[in-house]
């Protein structure tokens, strides 16, 4: 029954040699189950930096590469990892309110981007249980940097890749629980999928065909932008 959770696709391609070399050197099959899940799960959060990549569909191989990303790719590149490590895992789609990219997104971009943006999560298969894991997103360094920028926001926050309600104390850490961090943005919720890749077959972002090379060549890099500066501040 769990074995689809655990396929290789094309997306998730765990076998490609960067993926397989990363495992190797973290040795995280060697773990038991539930540090092999968390130390994945820290190393997608952590040294993954949240960012844009060039398409929601990229492989995990090519995640790995770039260093960064944001819902939909690290998502990816998590499930793959996952997978690789025997974790079954799947993925659920939704879209959240462009209002929770503000500050990530300014001006122009922000406003020609649609209303609703496409956005997953990672379920994992663990204890018997589905358990939610959205927390990985951004990394803890900016996060760190955001909540230092507004440091009188005690309660719910959204903007900046963020939407939750507790700013101060958001659940990101897995501890064999749920993790969120911009799940009170969600608009619509499209259920859960096998692998990203069925799910970009159904539902992906819609954009005309010109929004997409500007957000591809031009957009992209200006919110990439943004969100180093919140880093380095």
């Amino acid at each position: 029954m769990m074995d689809k959770y655990l396929r290789e696709t094309e997306m998730l391609d765990y076998s490609n040699p960067i993926i397989q070399n990363l495992i190797q050197k973290k040795q995280w099959k060697k773990l038991d189950e539930f540090e092999r899940i968390k130390e994945i799960y820290n190393f997608v959060r952590d040294d993954i930096l949240f960012g844009y990549n060039e398409d929601d569909a990229i492989c995990a191989s090519k995640v790995l590469l770039d260093g960064y990303g944001q819902c939909n790719t690290k998502g990816t590149l998590f499930m793959a990892l996952l997978r690789a490590c025997q974790i079954p895992c799947r993925i659920h789609g939704f879209t959240i309110d462009k209002r929770l990219q503000k500050g990530a997104m300014t001006g122009l971009v922000y406003w020609s981007a649609p209303q609703n943006i496409f956005h997953s999560w990672v379920e994992i298969y663990f204890e018997n249980q589905w358990i939610e894991l959205e927390g990985f997103i951004l990394d803890r360094t900016y996060l760190k940097k955001l909540q230092n920028q507004f440091p009188n926001c005690k309660g719910a926050f959204c903007g900046y890749g963020v939407a939750v309600k507790d700013f101060r104390n958001p659940t990101i850490d897995f501890n064999r629980n749920s993790t969120y961090i911009q799940s009170e943005g969600i608009t619509q919720d499209f259920g859960v999928y096998d692998c990203p890749d069925d799910l970009l077959k159904e539902h992906h972002q819609q954009m005309s065909r010109l929004k997409g090379f500007a957000y591809r060549y031009i957009g992209r890099h200006f919110m990439n932008r943004n969100v180093r500066r919140v880093r380095q501040r």
